[in-house]
């Protein structure tokens, strides 16, 4: 499955925007009910989890956070082998270059669902 494939996905979701760990439980269910493989809480180094890894797609959801320590981290996980490119999926207004440290990135907009 494709980064475009999983933000669509995510993004035809009406989820909460309250709580982050609310928010990535409504994501995990849309993942699922889409029939999505998936892992959660995914260790890419001792200072680095990933919220989701949807095979070598990085999926991380911020609904808070300062753009610049979103990004670094971000930029963090672009350095992992394990990663090939990066879904960041936010109800902020953010965005990101279309790569970074040499791999694709795409935001999911969480306001979408709501429209």
């Amino acid at each position: 499955m494709n980064m475009r494939d999983i933000k669509d996905i995510i993004e035809r979701h009406r989820v909460p925007l309250t709580d982050e760990k609310v928010t990535q439980a409504a994501i995990a269910n849309a993942l699922d009910l889409a029939g999505v493989e998936f892992e959660r809480e995914v260790r890419l180094s001792d200072a680095d989890i990933v919220d989701f890894m949807v095979g070598a797609v990085a999926v991380e959801v911020k609904i808070k956070g300062a753009k610049a320590a979103i990004y670094r981290q971000l930029e963090r996980y672009a350095e992992h082998d394990c990663v090939t490119s990066i879904l960041l999926v936010t109800s902020r207004s953010m965005h990101l270059p279309t790569l970074i440290n040499g791999k694709p990135t795409l935001v999911a907009s969480l306001s979408r669902g709501w429209m």
